[in-house]
């Protein structure tokens, strides 16, 4: 979460610059922080890739992400004769120490000529099979000798399971500070996500009963409508437990459930966070079917269109095991949440794409109106949406307009394009600004890692070893597996899903 100040110099070297990421993010996320004059006078970006190209080249393909991916639409050409002269680029080996001796000597001339020491962000834009390649190199090259000014920034997954994410963070303790490393889950870069924290602790109405004694359960949800995008190689060896749950799902969780922070301090924000995870109960392997639901989707049909099923996309088999959907029933063993569930899901392939939370509250402690003006009735809930549409959702009981006595559903809304006319910032360039800043308050510190980890293993290792026999178990343009109704059901619930612009003339809200 950025300060107010100007960043000072700063050179940002991008190790897998020719990569999808940084053509569709990091470099338009770099252009808009430009555009609104976060970007010091003293600054570049080194593109640094395996890829034979010319630094016209790279600055050609650059410019035509931007065009593409800006929110802020395509460059205009004032603005982008002045911000391609920070940009260049230069084809090197990752292991190849040579490397890291030439990126290393660009860096030096470039304090020589600014006159003043820079800030140095090392950004892994790449597969993780390379993390620890350059890693090592950066570290035994020097290039982070100043452990105040230089970080290196790690892409999610952090780890593939709690041993290697555990080998991961000893390599990395081995070369860096803790501070120094930035694990980046761009989830918590979005603008609502933050807003959690600013609507929990910047508002004292809802503090008091922000505990188990008026809340009934936590429902989270991110469902996506497309596949896996041709990304078959990676999905068989993650699944949406790991690719979804383990890092921005668990995040969402902790921004809800944590204890208010004395301040905002990078490790106080993290250490409740870290809390959290730490409370939250552990399940055995034989234990892992009353609290979690898997599922993998066939054919179906999306938006009109007819699309292929999972074990049918490239480079999947066809008796993959692999879940495309996971359901989780978390409770957190401490005293503000104990016996209160968390509903987590997440799944490819669904009827819609959204991110949601929804707190639904406990029911009035006794009824005194009569059946009949209550057959409307619905809890209280909260409703915090992140995507598509931003905002919140407040619902409530309120007499209909009349003679008689009945009650109806109301809603609160607040809607970011209503109340704000100012574009919001994409997640990316909240978090290189954070980055820029050294703030690594919405960063991932590694005990937070390995404890989400500790909590997923039961069920990875449950699902890894058990082929299930169903698999695809439902059809793509649906709500997900029969079982995930089931494990919310077994509980008197269902599945909400309250999205902002959808009916907001009639109140509806979709129940699966």
């Amino acid at each position: 979460m950025a300060a107010t100040a100007k960043i000072g110099a700063t050179v940002i070297v991008i190790f897998g610059a020719a990569g999808d990421l940084t053509w569709r993010k990091l470099m338009p996320a770099i252009y808009n922080l430009y555009l609104d004059d976060w970007i010091p006078e003293h600054f570049a970006v080194l593109g640094v890739a395996h890829t034979e190209i010319t630094d016209a080249g790279f600055k050609k393909h650059v410019h035509e992400g931007i065009d593409e991916f800006s929110r802020t639409g395509k460059a205009k050409k004032a603005d982008w004769e002045v911000f391609e002269k920070y940009i260049s680029y230069k084809k090197g080996d990752f292991s190849d120490p040579a490397t890291y001796a030439a990126i290393k000597k660009q860096i030096d001339k470039l304090e020589k000529d600014w006159g003043e020491s820079v800030n140095r962000v090392y950004y892994m834009a790449v597969p993780p099979n390379f993390f620890e390649d350059i890693a090592t190199k950066i570290g035994e090259s020097g290039l982070c000798s100043n452990k105040t000014l230089s970080r290196i920034v790690v892409e999610k997954p952090f780890g593939h399971d709690i041993e290697s994410a555990k080998h991961l963070n000893n390599l990395l303790h081995g070369l860096f500070d803790e501070s120094q490393i930035y694990r980046i889950d761009h989830y918590l870069g979005k603008e609502t996500v933050q807003n959690i924290l600013a609507f929990r602790f910047a508002n004292a109405m809802f503090e008091p009963i922000w505990n188990r004694n008026y809340i009934d359960h936590v429902q989270i949800t991110v469902s996506e409508q497309l596949g896996i995008e041709n990304r078959g190689n990676y999905y068989e060896t993650a699944g949406a437990l790991r690719d979804m749950i383990q890092n921005h799902l668990l995040q969402l969780l902790c921004l809800i459930a944590m204890e208010p922070p004395v301040s905002f301090d990078a490790d106080e924000v993290r250490n409740r966070k870290v809390d959290v995870l730490n409370a939250l109960r552990k399940m055995t392997m034989e234990q892992v079917h009353n609290y979690a639901v898997r599922g993998q989707y066939g054919d179906g049909w999306i938006e009109g269109k007819k699309v292929k099923g999972y074990r049918d996309e490239p480079d999947v088999s066809k008796t993959s095991n692999k879940e495309t959907f996971a359901a989780v029933k978390f409770y957190i063993d401490n005293w503000r949440w104990q016996d209160v569930p968390f509903y987590v899901r997440s799944g490819k392939r669904m009827n819609e794409s959204i991110s949601v939370i929804t707190i639904q509250f406990r029911p009035v402690p006794h009824q005194s109106f009569p059946l009949e003006t209550t057959e409307n009735w619905q809890p209280n809930r909260l409703v915090l949406n992140i995507q598509p549409h931003m905002g919140i959702r407040l619902r409530f009981q309120a007499k209909r307009p009349g003679l008689k006595m009945l009650l109806n559903p109301v809603d609160m809304l607040f809607n970011y394009n209503d109340s704000y006319t100012t574009g919001t910032p994409e997640a990316y360039e909240t978090l290189l600004l954070d980055i820029f800043q050294g703030d690594a308050t919405l960063f991932m510190r590694a005990d937070q890692v390995e404890a989400a980890w500790n909590i997923l293993m039961p069920i990875i290792n449950a699902w890894d070893a058990n082929t299930s026999p169903n698999f695809p178990n439902y059809a793509a343009g649906t709500h997900g597996p029969e079982d995930a109704q089931a494990l919310i059901a077994k509980d008197g619930h269902n599945w909400i899903v309250m999205p902002l612009e959808k009916d907001k003339k009639n109140n509806n809200e979709t129940t699966e």
